[in-house]
């Protein structure tokens, strides 16, 4: 976020509702001459409508609030913008529950003027006061000998699945205690999520359609999407399926794992496989007591795409999975190298389990930098000279 505002006239703060951002934007404001307008506001937003000039001449620098609900004052940001004799950075923050280069509404993106930053639901290592994610740079800067001497030593061993009912939402994971409490935020978070949020984003006649739809990816989680089916389990059009589907990625509910596509020799699944931001609100929809092995693949996703927005290369997180079940759950592309990252919820996992992490080894050739099995136990060990065992929670 920081780095955005050194570089940018604008920068653009993004994710789903309720995890910090407004929070984030007035503590970088703190003592600075920035406004904190919020289109929220019926009389901001009409401004905003009527005379958008006037509404950023307000004050020199500011922070806008909820923009997602004025797309059009993004062409008179621009304008601002260009008009200026230097572009100086840090000028606008704008902050949005829905991704802005998505939404079919927002003809600017801002290009060359802006910087992007998501900010995902928080990871374990925030929950627990480290203002980090998990240890990944150690494992791609480092190479696979000496990943035993380098990564962090053993944190306490944890419930992987008492940490996917809590989730990563400030209130529900840090400041609610009872699963009753928890459950009572999230059916309220639901609701004003259809009821309001995806109105603003697109005119939605059935939301019974809508929730059906969620219940269904819930229930998919970590699948490889065919929406097809899903269109028809929802009693749905194929066009209208598709439809709500990016209407649920656009305000960050879901995001899709894309296919490795560098493999010539093996035919390889070519659809994206889809998973929830927020583990906790992903079995709240689907009315699951027990997490499964798909939340904590989803655990350790949502601590990579933490992970990804404090790199300034952005690496891609992608699987990959050929047409005979030969799979790995994580690919990370950074700089030509790839890692590897295979996730299996067992305590004692066995020789068997890094089948997939070899079989990608063989495919990437020499930009394989090493694979990496983690699992719930509590030992770490070499498999081979590039493969390593790990817990889950020395990583994260």
């Amino acid at each position: 976020m920081e780095r955005s505002l050194r570089v940018f006239p604008v920068t653009v703060l993004m994710g789903p509702r309720q995890t910090g951002k407004t929070t984030l934007a007035r503590h970088l404001s703190a003592g600075t001459d920035r406004l904190y307008l919020t289109l929220d506001d019926l009389e901001v937003r009409e401004q905003a409508r009527t005379d958008p000039a006037g509404l950023l001449a307000r004050a020199p620098r500011l922070v806008l609030d909820e923009v997602q609900r004025a797309p059009d004052l993004l062409l008179e940001i621009k304008r601002a913008v260009d008009a200026g004799p230097d572009r100086k950075p840090g000028r606008f923050i704008l902050t949005g529950s829905a991704n802005l280069l998505l939404m079919d509404r927002v003809s600017e993106s801002l290009a060359g003027r802006a910087g992007y930053v998501t900010l995902w639901p928080m990871t374990r290592g925030e929950l627990e006061g480290r203002a980090s994610a998990g240890a990944w740079n150690t494992l791609l800067d480092e190479p696979p000998g000496r990943w035993m001497e380098v990564l962090p030593e053993p944190r306490a061993h944890a419930d992987w699945r008492a940490l996917a009912k809590r989730g990563g939402y400030p209130v529900p994971a840090h400041q609610l205690v009872s699963e009753v409490d928890r459950t009572t935020w999230f059916a309220g978070y639901v609701r004003t999520y259809l009821e309001r949020d995806v109105q603003q984003l697109a005119a939605i006649e059935q939301l019974g359609d809508f929730r059906l739809l969620m219940t269904l990816v819930s229930l998919r989680l970590g699948g490889v999407l065919n929406q097809a089916e899903l269109a028809r389990d929802a009693a749905l059009s194929h066009a209208t399926a598709h439809r709500y589907l990016n209407l649920m990625e656009t305000s960050f509910q879901t995001f899709r794992l894309q296919p490795f596509a560098g493999s010539r020799t093996k035919r390889h699944v070519k659809s994206p496989k889809l998973y929830w931001t927020d583990t906790a609100l992903a079995l709240h929809i689907a009315r699951e007591a027990e997490p499964t092995g798909a939340h904590l693949e989803n655990l350790v996703l949502a601590d990579l795409l933490s992970w990804q927005e404090s790199r300034a290369e952005r690496p891609e997180i992608l699987y990959w999975r050929t047409y005979d079940g030969t799979e790995v759950d994580v690919v990370l592309a950074v700089g030509g190298r790839l890692l590897a990252v295979e996730i299996k919820a067992t305590t004692k996992p066995r020789f068997g389990d890094a089948d997939g992490l070899r079989a990608f080894r063989d495919v990437a050739g020499p930009r394989f930098h090493g694979g990496v099995l983690l699992h719930d136990g509590t030992e770490t060990r070499t498999l081979s000279e590039d493969i390593i065992a790990v817990p889950w929670w020395r990583i994260l």
